[in-house]
């Protein structure tokens, strides 16, 4: 293998996990309430087996799949993208991440406010779009922080860019993610920057994320340490704190995202090219939003011949997902799902079923192996024997 694509469609479950009764998630399904849209198409996913994976009945398989597939089971305590990320790079998280469903504690917003110099306003869970609405105004007047956290193991920090610039913003959310550690060690403090008056605020593409390091080597870190290209785009380089990449670009939505990848099938590099496609999750998902993620996924699938088409004989892509968010339930935050496991290549194997994987690790693992490098530190199962051409 030279080159390896890992495309992550972030929050694409493909039906409830044994255990998502503990989550709350029972009859999730992301997939099935996106199919249901008239906005849903799909035939190259179709074509690749996608609808041919244990499990998935909303659409029909077809007889002759051009890729492997699976489907991954998350074994880390959690569904949010930090874990699912780090999992799919072979570390499985035992514990869960710290919430705070009532807010952060009064002493951490204390040491925020100190070191900011700055009072926080919210302080509680709240949807991104309707915390600016509703604390907007007085963030304006006073110059007060907007903190607030969800379902998932973040703090989130929203300013107006006219109030906060975006720099002096990011600035805080470091001070936040350096006094978020051991209890108050959540996944990610994220800047949320926003810009309009009120009521018509809208958010940009200026977020960034300030992730908790791996607690220990991923498959990223193996890969730079034997010398291969590790390059992440859009979000990866914030989940994994930068640790274990060569090179890393940020995107503003899916469309720069697969533009992106089509920049790197033309450039010359050996090892893995890592990618988060991140609006089914942050703009659809999050939302509730069913026809808004069926036509996102229809235009990834629209454009996915195009990097078809642009790989070489020794390279390969892998589909797969961080988690689920189903926009059909009454939740708005992530649900705990499999998630699909696709690869295509000229190499690869066409029409094999992997089964029901028991980590997303087993990702990893295969692409360790795709590298004939070994993964003995890391959790996973190397799938290369059952896919890989002989």
């Amino acid at each position: 293998m030279k080159r390896l694509f890992l495309i992550v469609l972030d929050s694409v479950g493909i039906g409830e996990a044994p255990d998502a009764a503990e989550y709350g998630d029972q009859g999730s399904n992301t997939i099935r309430s996106v199919s249901k849209s008239s906005k849903f198409h799909m035939p190259n996913m179709q074509s690749l087996g996608m609808f041919n994976i244990d499990g998935v009945d909303c659409i029909e398989g077809v007889d002759k799949p051009l890729g492997a597939y699976a489907r991954l089971t998350e074994a880390s305590k959690g569904k949010d993208t930090t874990t699912g990320h780090w999992e799919l790079a072979g570390i499985i998280s035992r514990e869960p991440m710290p919430t705070f469903p009532n807010g952060f504690p009064k002493e951490l917003i204390k040491k925020l406010e100190e070191r900011t110099g700055r009072k926080v306003l919210c302080n509680k869970p709240y949807s991104g779009t309707e915390v600016i609405k509703d604390y907007g105004q007085e963030h304006e007047k006073t110059g007060d922080l907007i903190v607030y956290t969800s379902a998932d193991s973040v703090l989130q920090i929203a300013a107006h860019e006219e109030v906060i610039p975006v720099e002096k913003l990011y600035e805080y959310c470091q001070i936040a993610r350096d006094l978020c550690t051991g209890p108050y060690g959540v996944g990610r403090v994220i800047a949320r920057p926003f810009i309009g008056t009120y009521p018509d605020y809208t958010r940009t593409s200026n977020r960034h994320d300030f992730s908790l390091q791996p607690p220990g080597d991923t498959m990223l870190d193996i890969l730079k340490h034997e010398g291969l290209d590790v390059i992440g785009i859009g979000k990866i380089n914030d989940i994994f704190a930068g640790k274990g990449l060569t090179d890393f670009v940020l995107t503003k939505d899916n469309a720069d995202g697969i533009e992106r990848i089509l920049e790197y099938t033309q450039k010359d590099f050996n090892g893995l090219c890592f990618i988060n496609l991140v609006d089914f999750d942050m703009r659809f998902g999050h939302r509730n939003d069913v026809d808004g993620y069926a036509e996102a996924l229809s235009y990834f699938d629209n454009k996915f011949p195009e990097i078809m088409k642009s790989i070489e004989a020794e390279d390969a892509i892998i589909i797969t997902a961080d988690h689920g968010c189903d926009p059909g339930t009454e939740s708005t935050d992530h649900s705990r799902e499999y998630t699909p496991f696709l690869i295509y290549g000229h190499s690869v194997k066409a029409g094999v079923n992997c089964g029901t994987r028991s980590t997303f690790a087993d990702v990893a693992a295969t692409i360790l192996d795709l590298f004939n490098i070994s993964y003995d530190t890391i959790s996973g199962t190397s799938m290369k024997e059952e896919i890989l051409k002989q």
